[in-house]
């Protein structure tokens, strides 16, 4: 015997212990691997948002671009000698294009604006790189502004269309992104020149207006990092540390100007998103507890399995016994002993009970056959059952008898309630498939305790009520408590 003890123990722990080994390579796996891929889902988000935020800002520029370029085409077409027409046409492209400042410059680097005023261009140290143009942008630090460059004529031959985008419009790209306080966006060139900052532009990093400058002192490596990111046009994430300010640079090209996108958050900013992509850990945990549950849940399961199934097959032999098998309904015995038990513990409950005696049962049987009288009961007990609460008791007593105890029923009202929906249901009640059958009863009704304390009682009150439904001419419905003689009427209430 205890060989066979050790044995069955063995044959469970062995197992388990196997389990836990591989449940604890697997957590700490994937909590290794969940910490990795929460810092890299972090990082392509910010990536992905940085990115997006480039597209705005590039958009914008498009479309002040494209209406420099509608106006530039004009002005090629009608010529530049009409000044009237060229302050006209300026006009309507600061107005479309949304700007506050636009001007046609000659190519002497003389130009005039939309109101007329003049201005030299020709000397400012941007204006070089208009004549090259090489790139559709070029950006003015006097002005805080990028200049959107549009050609007149073939090879610029009769000067520039200049439209000025104030980078004070992108210091709004952060308004409600849901960053904290510390979070900023700036534009930045190849040797990182800060153009326009949205957000906390008095961020320590910032400061001098070049990225690098106020990074390399701390941050030399990551200075260098970023440095080659924007050279290589690439994207990607470093961690700067400003004094005590930890922070996440994410840099992203816009691709035109080889100017580049960089967005700035707090390393705590970043840990809470890290922190909630890494819930996946908490719920690999919980799975694994479920399952080592589920384990020790089976290894019960097995052990009592067979008293389920015992128990099981001796309730369905009880519902057998207790099932009157044409109606589906409680049988005599099971209905009078759910009464008693439902009486026993529970004295001081009003209750009902209905017995109900199908009116002229013999000669339906005679006249239309046995099989139509069990299609007659079969009905009635489907039917009945349909009215009322589940937790009520009905039963088929006898031949062509049933009986209903509907418990807790408190008021007189209610009382007065169920009676009259009984009645109803006899007034519709219809038997049969093919041929309908308008079938009727005598009814009595008790009230417990009042009526009758014990089942017997009650019964006997009950069926009193019977015969004074039939004494006054049957399908209709009598309670006991009418004392007087059987010609007496039923109370208005329940009178059919």
């Amino acid at each position: 015997m205890d060989n066979q003890n050790r044995s069955s123990v063995l044959q469970w722990l062995i197992p388990t212990g196997i389990m836990m080994v591989v449940v604890i390579g697997m957590l700490l796996s994937f909590s290794a691997k969940s910490n990795k891929e929460a810092e890299n889902s972090v990082s392509k988000t910010l990536i992905a948002s940085t990115e997006g935020y480039g597209e705005r800002f590039l958009h914008e520029l498009q479309k002040v671009g494209k209406v420099g370029e509608t106006t530039a085409s004009l002005l090629n077409m009608e010529g530049t000698q009409d000044a009237d027409r060229v302050m006209e046409l300026l006009g309507i492209a600061a107005e479309c294009a949304g700007v506050e400042k636009v001007l046609y410059c000659s190519a002497d680097g003389n130009a005039v604006d939309q109101t007329g005023a003049s201005f030299t261009i020709g000397q400012e140290p941007w204006f070089e790189e208009v004549g090259i143009g090489e790139f559709p942008y070029v950006y003015t630090s006097e002005e805080q502004a990028v200049v959107v460059v549009k050609h007149i004529g073939q090879n610029a031959e009769q000067g520039w269309l200049m439209l000025y985008y104030p980078m004070e419009r992108f210091a709004d790209m952060l308004l409600q992104s849901g960053y904290d306080s510390t979070s900023f966006l700036v534009v930045l060139d190849l040797e990182g020149n800060i153009l326009g900052v949205s957000g906390a532009a008095t961020n320590a990093c910032l400061k001098g207006g070049n990225i690098f400058t106020a990074m390399e002192a701390e941050n030399k490596e990551n200075a260098r990092t970023l440095r080659n990111r924007l050279n290589n046009s690439s994207r990607g994430s470093v961690e700067i540390q400003t004094g005590k300010q930890v922070q996440l640079l994410t840099s992203v090209p816009l691709g035109t100007n080889r100017w580049s996108l960089v967005l700035g958050v707090s390393e705590a900013y970043a840990s809470r998103q890290a922190n909630y992509l890494r819930k996946n850990t908490s719920d690999m945990i919980l799975a694994l507890i479920i399952v080592i549950a589920v384990f020790f849940c089976v290894v019960m399961v097995i052990n009592i399995v067979g008293k389920i199934r015992s128990n099981e097959k001796k309730k369905e032999l009880e519902d057998k016994a207790d099932t009157d098998l044409l109606t589906g309904l409680n049988n005599k015995l099971a209905t009078e002993r759910k009464i008693k038990d439902y009486m026993a513990k529970n004295p001081d409950k009003q209750c009902m009970m209905f017995m109900i005696d199908v009116d002229n049962f013999k000669k339906i049987n005679d006249t239309m056959g046995h099989a139509f009288g069990d299609e007659v009961l079969r009905s009635l007990g489907i039917q009945i059952g349909a009215i009322f609460r589940a937790s009520d008791i009905i039963g088929r007593v006898g031949g062509d008898e049933f009986m209903v105890f509907l418990k807790d029923v408190a008021t007189e009202e209610a009382i007065l309630k169920e009676a009259r929906k009984m009645e109803v249901f006899f007034k519709n009640f219809q038997a049969g498939e093919y041929v309908k059958y308008k079938a009727t009863a005598s009814i009595g009704v008790a009230v417990f305790p009042q009526e009758g304390s014990d089942f017997e009682t009650l019964y006997k009150a009950a069926d009193q009520g019977v015969y004074k439904a039939k004494k006054r001419g049957k399908n209709q419905l009598a309670f006991y408590r009418d004392r007087g003689a059987a010609e007496q009427d039923v109370p208005s209430e329940t009178a059919e």
